[in-house]
This record gives structure tokens, sequence and C-alpha cells, in this order.
């Protein structure tokens, strides 16, 4: 029993002896160390220590490093994160000058993070209007014209929304509020599959309801706009 005792206590000083003498990094070797790892692409410990680093709150290094840590996020896909860190960075280094790359990439993140188009829009919207901040902050920023086609994208998006919406009124034969949707589509000038098919749904629901005269005028659009389509063939017998 006495020896099981000392060879416990032999354990136990050993153990405290290695604990005693673990390394702790100063702020630089963190930094050092969060470098090293983000040229590797080793971005999730990368993210753990520019997160160290920037809680240490030493001026010279916390903006970078977590600009850094709201960019490995990025790379890895985890936009929410990225997005937080981005908005903080921006919230408490606004006169820097990475804050445009901070407000473009937030704004990538809403994108990213956005549902198709049978699910609720809010990012989109917010994407949307974080585009336009940063288009109308940084207006000869190279990458406006990048923030342009994600508007674009975004926007296409919201449409498609309002589609799914008016298709679905329509299979529940709600017409007046299929054509609402429908018709807001047509009204926003495009000439995509969801103009087409909106003039298409349009004409067929004004035959159903007996307006002829007005679904009359849209099959000719349908006509004009997407010759040979489809849709126009389905609807000549209507308008012989």
């Amino acid at each position: 029993m006495h020896k099981i005792l000392t060879i416990l206590l032999v354990i136990l000083t050993v153990i405290t002896a290695c604990s005693s003498n673990k390394t702790v990094l100063t702020t630089e070797e963190k930094l050092s160390q969060a470098d090293q790892l983000y040229a590797k692409g080793k971005y999730s410990r990368a993210a753990e220590l520019y997160a160290q680093v920037y809680m240490d709150r030493i001026s010279t290094a916390s903006a970078y490093a977590l600009l850094r840590e709201a960019d490995c996020y990025f790379k890895i896909n985890r936009f929410a994160d990225a997005y937080s860190a981005y908005q903080e960075y921006i919230i408490n280094f606004p006169n820097y000058p990475e804050v445009s790359t901070a407000l473009f990439r937030s704004a990538v993140c809403l994108y990213e993070q956005s549902l198709g188009p049978q699910y609720d829009q809010t990012e989109t919207i917010m994407a949307i209007e974080a585009f336009e901040k940063f288009i109308s902050k940084y207006p000869n920023d190279p990458r406006c014209n990048e923030a342009l086609q994600y508007i674009q994208k975004a926007k296409y998006r919201l449409t498609e929304k309002k589609f799914h919406i008016g298709y679905t009124y329509y299979k529940m034969r709600d017409y007046s509020a299929a054509l609402m949707y429908f018709k807001e589509i047509i009204a926003e000038g495009n000439t995509n599959s969801l103009d087409r098919q909106s003039l298409y749904y349009t004409t067929l629901i004004l035959h159903k309801q007996k307006l002829d005269d007005q679904a009359l005028v849209y099959y000719n659009t349908l006509k004009a706009k997407y010759p040979g389509s489809k849709e126009s063939k389905k609807l000549e017998k209507y308008f012989k």
C-alpha cells in the first residue's frame, strides 16, 4: 500500500511539473502562428487564434486579427460567423480602409445565407440593401460591378418568390390573387423565363375569366417577346 501511494505521489508530481512548464503564448506569437495557419489554408484553427488575439485587445493587432478571423470563416463558408465578425469590424473600426472589404463581404454573406424562393427572403432583401450601400459609399471601387451582379441575382430570387406565390394561387384557383403576382413580374420588364411564364398564365387566367380582349393583349405581348415559344403555341387555339 505504501509503495502504491509513493508511485501515485511521483506521478502527481510529474504531472504538476509538466503543467507548470506549459508555455503561454504571447499575443505576437499567437498572431504569428495564426498567419502561418492562414497561409497553409488551415482556416478553422487560424480563426481561433485570431479571435484570441482580438480578445487580447492589443490596439495595433486587434483590427487586423478581427478582419482575418472574419476572412477565415468566409473561406470555409461559415457565412453567419463571418457576417458577425465583419459587422463587428465595421462598428469598431469605421475609419480603417479595410471597412470597404468588410462591407462588401458581409453583403456576400447575406446573399449566401438567403434561402430558396419557397422560403422567407429576409436575407435576400438585406443583401440587396447591403450591396447598394457599398456601391453608394464606394462608387469607384472595382468591386462595384460584382456588387451589381449580386443585386441582379438577388432581385431575380425575389421575382422567383413572386412567381412561386402566384403559381400557388393559380393552382388553388384563386385567379385574382394569382394575376396580381404575375402582373407584378411582367411590369418588371425583364426578358427571362419568369416573365415568359407570367405572360402565359396571365393570358390563360384572363381567358378562363372570359376576358378575352385583355387576354389578347398579353398573348400578343408573349408572341412578340418570345416568338415560337411553347407557351405561345399552347395558347394559339384560344385566339385563332
